[in-house]
């Protein structure tokens, strides 16, 4: 259940994209991509941790669906960028919900997409695996509107999100590995959960806290 004290008749007056775009931009401005090494010899490049919970968009059978599919030796570097692009996102994503929570505790729906995000993450971070690329640093920054703004203005803010989002997978970055079977299936679970799951749960919320009490 949400805090009883979440405001219903008078909201900021705030520019909910002001906000999303502070933090997409910082995705897209991120520095030209440098050439990674690819490490031949084995090695695990891997990190974050699996995430678990009830809104799993990704199942481990997705994630490695293709474990029997042959794989090119290399990846052009292309294809990298658009991954480093897609964790670029998916992590601000992450960062930006588990914020919320650690502010205002274990609130839906942002606490089930969080782990949802760290879901994400990991399918991506397979892909720097099974390909033996080095993961990019991770150089999320944060929306400073975050520390003030009230739960209904960061609903909204997760609907426009959302949005922002499935059309950078559709205009970028699914286009981009058309070719390329693997990365292609794992970006569009990451797309479709946007799209299907998290979008409708970011509406749901500004419903329930824009009814009349």
């Amino acid at each position: 259940m949400l805090p009883e004290w979440l405001p219903t008749k008078e909201q900021k007056h705030v520019t909910i994209l002001s906000a999303l775009n502070w933090g997409r931009q910082a995705v897209h401005d991120m520095p030209p991509l440098r050439k990674r090494h690819r490490h031949r010899g084995g090695g695990d490049n891997r990190g974050g941790r699996a995430g678990a919970g009830r809104c799993s968009d990704i199942r481990s059978s997705d994630i490695s669906s293709e474990s029997t599919t042959i794989l090119p030796d290399i990846l052009p570097e292309e294809i990298v960028s658009v991954l480093d692009t897609a964790l670029a996102d998916e992590r601000l994503a992450l960062a930006t919900y588990r914020f919320i929570t650690n502010r205002f505790g274990p609130v839906r729906p942002f606490v089930n997409i969080a782990r949802a995000e760290q879901r994400h993450i990991d399918a991506l971070i397979n892909i720097y695996a099974d390909y033996h690329i080095e993961l990019p640093e991770d150089a999320t920054s944060l929306d400073p509107k975050l520390e003030n703004a009230d739960m209904l203005y960061l609903c909204k803010m997760g609907v426009e999100g959302e949005i922002e989002n499935v059309r950078l997978y559709d205009e970028q970055l699914l286009p981009a590995v058309s070719a390329y079977p693997r990365v292609k299936s794992v970006l569009q679970n990451l797309r479709d959960a946007s799209a299907l799951r998290h979008k409708p749960a970011f509406e749901r919320c500004v419903r329930r806290l824009t009814q009349p009490r």
